[in-house]
């Protein structure tokens, strides 16, 4: 078809935050797109300079209400980084457990109440429900067992209260962990099921044309610590972020995006499954292969059986963290303050998460930086979203629409964090 296409969709829904996509169609080629982040910057490294160094771990946290966790311990660890401090024993392994309930809690979230609809046909998922209530309810459950593990750690589920600089206001006894197997292992059952269950979801077929970037730990699958990798060989410390990754403004968003040396990159569960899928537990690694998984994933439809694999792993750590755990003799080491920069990354469920703060010697914040995953995602998601649409253009603009937003919601876009996403506005001409 020659001439002219315009389409026009209000706000993308099922998405955390607000945007939009502008499509323009000249003679059956796109001749441009572009992902509109037009939510308000949130101004969060501007709030933390001059507070003390204690405080990013609270206030951080309300950058998202999703994945509150990511952004408290990647504070600590990059403030502990710059007082020349590291948290292990005990307290890590209860830092690591409560990241695991955050995991639980958003994949759960995204897979049944926002990403699952796409695949069966449904508005929502209270159309789904009605005709799909026992994996609505399985759903249901992975969540509240996220969200519990969570307030027996961190002492609430939003926002968590107790996380703190060297480790936690208080450490939990062993009782109160002790009640949590039974709903874990319930849960390790629905992770289970969720893998299989998707499995027999329909998936198009889409390849990540983009670098992927995750945490890499020789030990363990990556959470919470360990270098910088990619699939091109990228080998760096936190500390090196800066040095390869740049953050630059586009004037149709409100969030900046992020190149690897000038080259699109993608974080997220397909990066980090991709590269560090050898350190999954054995059986975890067993049940993605019967889910038809490889050792590698590239297609972002696929996600939502990356994330199945995922809270499958996050609920045998904890049920492991657990069942071992000691109180540690005091719920924080001592962090001093002193003049220095630290930085820190961990793996969000979203993606890598980079924080970065340099105190002065009486330890208040001179400068604070923060890379959220989205951001970084941004322009992977608009290639995604090209393919997309050079793909469907036969369709018609309700179906492109809908097949558009999709390729959106495969990546779990936390809008508002990344605005430091959909209304579509497709042009063809």
């Amino acid at each position: 078809m020659h001439g002219e296409r315009s389409i026009r969709v209000g706000d993308i829904t099922r998405v955390e935050g607000e945007g939009a996509l502008h499509v323009r169609i000249r003679d059956d080629r796109v001749e441009e797109l572009r992902l509109d982040i037009f939510e308000p910057p949130r101004y969060f490294e501007a709030l933390l300079r001059g507070r003390t160094y204690l405080e990013p771990v609270d206030i951080t946290a309300r950058i998202c209400g999703i994945c509150p966790v990511a952004y408290q311990l990647t504070a600590a660890q990059a403030i502990e980084a710059a007082c020349g401090v590291v948290v292990g024993g005990p307290l890590r392994e209860l830092r690591r457990l409560l990241y695991c309930g955050e995991w639980l809690q958003s994949h759960a979230l995204h897979v049944y109440l926002l990403h699952a609809p796409d695949f069966l046909g449904y508005d929502g998922v209270v159309d789904m429900a009605r005709d799909h209530p026992d994996a609505v309810h399985r759903g249901l459950r992975l969540k509240k067992a996220g969200n519990r593990l969570m307030e027996v750690v961190g002492g609430r589920a939003v926002h968590p209260i107790n996380p703190r600089v060297g480790g936690f206001h208080r450490a939990p006894e062993r009782s109160e962990l002790a009640v949590l197997i039974d709903p874990l292992e319930q849960a390790r059952e629905d992770a289970l099921g969720t893998l299989r269950w998707a499995a027999g979801l329909d998936f198009p077929d889409l390849e990540v044309d983009a670098e992927l970037v995750a945490l890499g730990h020789p030990d363990e699958y990556p959470v919470d610590r360990g270098r910088i990798h990619s699939s091109a060989g990228l080998d760096l410390e936190a500390g090196e972020f800066d040095a390869h990754f740049t953050e630059s403004q586009v004037p149709h968003s409100s969030a900046l995006v992020s190149t690897l040396r000038g080259r699109t990159y993608l974080v997220g569960p397909l990066a980090r499954y991709s590269l560090s899928s050898d350190h999954l537990l054995p059986d975890v690694r067993a049940a993605a292969a019967e889910a038809g998984l490889g050792p590698h994933c590239r297609n972002p439809f696929r996600s939502i059986l990356v994330r199945g694999v995922e809270m499958l792993q996050a609920c045998k750590e904890a049920l492991a963290i657990v069942r071992d755990y000691r109180p540690p003799d005091r719920p924080f080491v001592d962090v001093e303050p002193r003049a220095g920069e630290g930085s820190a990354c961990t793996e969000a469920p979203r993606g890598l998460l980079f924080h970065r703060y340099r105190l002065d010697e009486e330890g208040r914040i001179v400068s604070a930086t923060i890379v959220p995953p989205t951001s970084q995602n941004q322009l992977a998601i608009e290639a995604d979203l090209r393919r997309l649409v050079d793909g469907g253009l036969a369709l018609p603009d309700e179906e492109l629409a809908r097949l558009c937003e999709r390729g959106v919601r495969n990546h779990d876009p936390c809008i508002s964090c990344a605005a430091h996403f959909l209304r579509l506005d497709v042009d063809r001409g």
